[in-house]
């Protein structure tokens, strides 16, 4: 059904398609109307004499132009050149002469979705075309979209791969194995961070440690963070300062004075056989000889950049076997529910998990293996993907 502009009851005029034609013949505009009147759509048509008249309409509530390529202030594709300048977006069609067919082909190849012989044209394929106009239109404009994000997403996925840590280590006698889950969808790093690094002594620091939230801020500040300390083992400093430090890059850096981070970080002698535990208000490492266990920590000490530390986290020394594993993880491991009820994994029963692979294995699990079969499970008993970003790191000594 064809409304005309400006006429029929306010409802026909919502539910109708504008089409704004752009013509200065008026047999052709009558001709037009009279094409749609016989078709079975709603169209409600505007016309415009001029390019400029119809640039005054743009974008407006436009569903669709239709161009002569014949006008009085613009001849050709000038006229589609200008209209697209206007409204990018916007479905057009073109009207040729039948002499003009090679030019309606060039208007589709300047950005026209279709084009139209006059005389050529009867109601319905005027009315298809509209509507196939629009279509491609959308569609168009809806494939640009995904390629935009999925470029994007590229570049993210290649900026966030760069950002995650390899260990800085010569000692061929030390293992590391690591993993990352992070809490954002479509995403490769959340706030959690980790690395390994050996100083010029000899000593091998491993640092663990979670910003507040999973949102990008906290992702940029976690590798924030985790650079920083990088930097500070590579410069020399004792581990007495490292977190001390590391706090004040926080302070200075986060966004609002509500943001922390917590940590934990393991100092092991050149020899391997002994090493110093510091925990910022974070989960303590477990132990793996033969059996699990959590490590002894200040557990009163809190996190990075709540400013009650007094810039002191003391270390707790401990003893390495022979054949040592050290596991350090955020509390994204822990925290997921265990069931429909209210009860998390916790620490405890993480232990009980990790010993459970030391008695399939008959000694020491693997520290890949360990740390996938850790995620599965937690993932498991929590009825799907664990909320929280998730860091695991295995350290494995002779």
């Amino acid at each position: 059904m064809h409304v005309p502009a400006g006429h029929g009851s306010p409802e026909i005029l919502v539910s109708a398609l504008r089409v704004l034609l752009v013509e200065d013949d008026d047999g052709d505009a009558f001709l037009f109307e009279e094409l749609l009147d016989d078709a079975d759509i709603e169209v409600a048509v505007l016309r415009e004499r001029t390019v400029a008249g119809a640039v005054a309409q743009l974008p407006g509530d436009v569903a669709c132009v239709v161009l002569d390529l014949g006008l009085p202030d613009a001849d050709g594709l000038a006229a589609l050149h200008r209209l697209r300048e206007a409204a990018p977006d916007m479905p057009m069609l073109v009207l040729t002469g039948l002499s003009d067919t090679a030019r309606g082909l060039e208007a589709v190849a300047a950005g026209a979705q279709d084009y139209l012989i006059k005389g050529r044209v009867d109601g319905e394929l005027l009315a298809r075309s509209i509507r196939y106009a629009i279509e491609r239109q959308r569609a168009e404009v809806v494939q640009a979209q995904l390629r935009a994000a999925i470029i994007t997403a590229e570049e993210n996925a290649r900026l966030e791969r760069g950002l995650l840590p390899r260990p800085l280590l010569t000692d061929d006698r030390v293992t590391v194995h690591t993993g990352y889950r992070p809490g954002r969808e479509r995403s490769l790093l959340g706030g959690d961070f980790y690395d390994v690094v050996e100083a010029a002594d000899g000593t091998l620091h491993a640092v663990i440690g979670d910003v507040c939230g999973h949102d990008p801020d906290a992702a940029a500040l976690g590798v924030c963070l985790r650079i920083a300390w990088r930097t500070l083992v590579l410069g020399g400093r004792g581990p007495d300062e490292l977190l001390s430090t590391l706090e004040q890059v926080l302070v200075h850096e986060r966004l609002s004075d509500d943001v922390f981070a917590t940590a934990c970080m393991v100092s092991i002698t050149p020899d391997r056989r002994s090493a110093t535990v510091r925990v910022a208000g974070h989960p303590l490492p477990v132990l793996i000889d033969g059996a699990a266990r959590e490590l002894p920590g200040p557990r009163s000490r809190p996190p990075l950049g709540i400013g009650a530390a007094t810039g002191s986290w003391p270390g707790v020394p401990v003893a390495l076997p022979g054949g040592w594993q050290l596991l350090l993880y955020t509390d994204g491991l822990v925290e997921g529910r265990v069931g429909a009820g209210s009860e998390r994994l916790g620490a405890e029963r993480l232990v009980r998990l990790v010993d459970e692979g030391v008695a399939i294995t008959g000694g020491s699990e693997p520290g890949a293996a360990m740390i996938a079969r850790l995620i599965a499970t937690a993932e498991h008993l929590n009825g799907g993907d664990l909320a929280d970003d998730v860091a695991v790191l295995v350290l494995g000594g002779p």
